[in-house]
């Protein structure tokens, strides 16, 4: 099976190559701006080509060329907090670059199926009474990144109804791992590590710890794609969310245990937002139903394996003490 990878050297994209590599498929990826370490995608790095999805003509050079089975369109500008200061480009990216895939997917004359990666930033604010949200719920994004997704689903969706292009949408909740960057799991972790190294001063400083989120491992997230791939129904959307939800409280208590230095946890008020989702947490029923998906790893062992990669990544191997 040939499994193209767009978005290839991101968090998510990274691992979805590692597997169907494994897996013993025919893998390219595709890449524009890598988010991840160069040492992370290393080992596929000869099977990923560039590509710039606001570009018609390079979606459709890839497509043409490589004619794939299954393409994971991963590729976009996936961070919140930059599209208010980067809307346009958000919305050329996410929106534009969407249709440019499909277009050279239609253009092209084959019948992938096509797994879009959505977001729970659609839904926006959720009511107490409403969560865990399903999909049917209103869409009201909170921000330009938000809305870029709103569009990028609606596109894909069209693109079934009129083309039969067989596009399946996970709306993505919370996910993490190692690799990722700029999440709370990612954060604390690395600055655990970088206080272990003695790089800076034994004090975690955090924000508001008593919002509650449902968080999935990366692999976990992986698994549900591939099995969107297999056994998606085509137009169909699916969340894609922990099934459990944490404390943030928890998750910083959790890594302040696995220090293997004494750690202060101090209340930064500088890191406190005007406002917050106090929950976030998806119905992935349908999922389930769907595929028989399961979410296999543990809060425990993601931040356990986080704290594994900040460690090498600084050079502090597994049993030293800084």
């Amino acid at each position: 099976m040939k499994v193209l990878v767009m978005g290839a050297t991101g968090f998510v994209g990274s691992y979805l190559m590692e597997r169907a590599i494994a897996e013993g498929h025919e893998v390219l990826g595709t890449s524009y701006n890598p988010t991840i370490e160069p040492k992370d995608w290393a080992s596929f790095q000869d099977r990923v080509v560039r590509c710039d999805i606001r570009y018609r003509e390079q979606t459709s050079q890839v497509i043409d060329a490589f004619r794939p089975d299954v393409v994971y369109l991963l590729s976009a500008q996936s961070y919140p907090a930059l599209s208010w200061s980067a809307p346009a480009e958000t919305l050329d990216t996410n929106v534009v670059g969407t249709a440019n895939v499909f277009e050279s997917i239609r253009a092209a004359g084959i019948d992938p199926v096509v797994v879009v990666a959505c977001s729970s930033a659609q839904y926006g604010e959720v009511a107490a009474e409403d969560i865990p949200v399903k999909e049917s719920h209103p869409l009201r994004p909170l921000h330009p990144y938000g809305i870029s997704k709103v569009a990028t689903e609606m596109l894909a969706l069209q693109y079934w109804s009129n083309w039969k292009i067989r596009a399946v949408c996970a709306r993505i909740f919370n996910t993490t791992g190692a690799r990722k960057a700029g999440d709370v799991c990612a954060d604390l972790t690395q600055r655990i590590a970088r206080i272990e190294a003695g790089q800076i001063e034994p004090v975690l400083r955090v924000g508001n710890q008593d919002t509650w989120r449902a968080i999935t491992d990366v692999r976990d997230l992986a698994s549900a794609l591939e099995l969107l791939a297999a056994k998606g129904e085509p137009g169909g959307i699916y969340n894609i969310s922990g099934a459990r939800t944490y404390q943030i409280r928890e998750i910083v208590e959790q890594v302040v245990a696995a220090a293997r230095v004494p750690v202060e946890v101090q209340v930064d008020t500088a890191l406190l937002r005007p406002s917050d989702e106090k929950v976030i947490f998806g119905d992935s029923s349908r999922l389930v139903e769907r595929t028989g998906w399961q979410q296999k790893v543990p809060l425990e062992q993601t931040l356990k394996d986080m704290l594994a990669y900040w460690r090498r990544t600084l050079g502090v191997a597994d049993g030293d003490r800084a």
